[in-house]
């Protein structure tokens, strides 16, 4: 008799990792879900779990063989930290990992982009998602839906760049193929909505659906930047703002077939999503 893989998910409780494990559930996996919270999610295993804390790792890892990676927060060289884990999850017999990355990062760049390029010389089975930025940025707790709630702004340096922002389920939906079809994908997988957006766009989208006026105000990269750096480390708030000038200069300024291909259905778009949250919250 074999036993049902169980899938180990990191930051069971955020924006993906939280939809990622849903949806496996859902499926009919087996998960162990790992976070800081004590918070439950239904239908898995909870266990502790803290980047920073290597007496959580063993217990998370037991008897998992594949596992849904989200780096950790704030962290400008992810790779320190989470390159230990991997040789030891490898060596505890996972044989599938899935890491959350980002568009703006490719491979054997700053930050998780190193763990990028670590990942397939430890791991047969693998997969690197690289999301747009999440639609749920200006609808969760992120720093635009605060702005956006408290006073109607969204304050960028994206000028009038575009964007092709992707919503979370969607890309939940592609981690649950990586992590579970029989072949992995063994690749970086771009990911976004099906239309590039920039954020004077995102404004009339909210104004249009809410009711409420939001409008863009636009940042120079130095005005972000020391804005920034009253709620994160310098380096970060310098990272954070190069990300909103390389927008304004074209980076992410597409549109991939990537979640179609994987789940069969298209992306949702910006204005379904909106509507669906008011649904929810009516």
């Amino acid at each position: 008799m074999t036993t049902a893989p169980t899938t180990l998910v990191i930051g069971a409780t955020g924006t993906t990792g939280g939809r990622t494990a849903a949806q496996l559930t859902a499926g009919g996996h087996r998960v162990r879900a790992a976070s800081r919270r004590a918070t439950p999610v239904a239908g898995t295993e909870h266990v502790p779990f803290d980047w920073y804390d290597p007496a959580t790792h063993a217990a998370a890892l037991d008897g998992v063989d594949r596992v849904y990676l989200i780096p950790p927060l704030g962290d400008s060289d992810p790779a320190a930290t989470m390159l230990p884990f991997l040789r030891g999850a490898r060596a505890a017999g996972v044989r599938r990992a899935v890491l959350l990355s980002s568009s703006a990062i490719p491979e054997g760049g700053p930050a998780v982009g190193k763990v990028h390029q670590a990942l397939p010389g430890l791991f047969e089975q693998w997969a690197v998602l690289r999301p747009s930025w999440f639609m749920q940025n200006f609808t969760g707790t992120h720093a635009h839906a605060l702005s956006i709630r408290d006073e109607g702004v969204i304050r960028t340096a994206t000028g009038t760049g575009r964007v092709g922002f992707v919503d979370a389920e969607d890309i939940a939906a592609v981690a649950v193929r990586a992590l579970t079809d029989e072949q992995a994908p063994n690749t970086d997988l771009v990911l976004t909505g099906p239309e590039a957006l920039g954020h004077d766009d995102i404004a009339t989208i909210i104004t249009d659906v809410t009711g409420r006026p939001v409008v863009h105000h636009r940042l120079s990269y130095e005005e972000l930047r020391d804005r920034l750096t009253t709620q994160v480390p310098v380096e970060f708030a310098a990272m954070l703002a190069g990300m909103d000038r390389a927008i304004a200069e074209g980076a992410e300024d597409r549109v991939t077939g990537t979640v179609h291909r994987l789940t069969g259905r298209p992306p949702r778009t910006f204005r379904s999503l909106l509507e669906r949250e008011m649904r929810y919250s009516g």
